[in-house]
């Protein structure tokens, strides 16, 4: 158990602070300005964007994953906050989720 917890969390223990570090830098104002876009208090943004980043380093990542605010998913979050509230946004984002999984299991990726 304490060799498995060494070798996957800690083996290069100085690399991952460096890039955690630098990706928290370039997501703050990212998750501020695509809330802002979308139409919504910046909070809102910085909160989404902290959740996704300790679910994805719990549950694990890959290479080249999208964890952050996109430009295409903001734009078309305007209309949808604006004609029906902050709610909608919360079912959107979690019925996409489910989508992403179904994606995964039925191994749509390799395509």
């Amino acid at each position: 158990m304490l060799h498995t917890l060494k070798t996957h969390w800690f083996s290069n223990v100085k690399n991952d602070v460096l890039s955690g570090l630098v990706v928290a830098l370039a997501l703050i104002p990212e998750a501020i300005a695509f809330s802002i876009i979308a139409g919504l208090d910046p909070k809102v943004g910085l909160y989404a964007s902290f959740c996704i980043a300790v679910v994805i380093a719990f549950v694990g990542g890959r290479p080249g994953m999208i964890s952050a605010a996109t430009g295409a998913m903001a734009l078309l979050m305007v209309t949808l906050v604006k004609e029906h509230g902050l709610q909608y946004l919360l079912a959107a984002t979690l019925l996409t989720g489910v989508l992403q999984i179904a994606a995964g299991y039925l191994r749509l990726g390799a395509l």
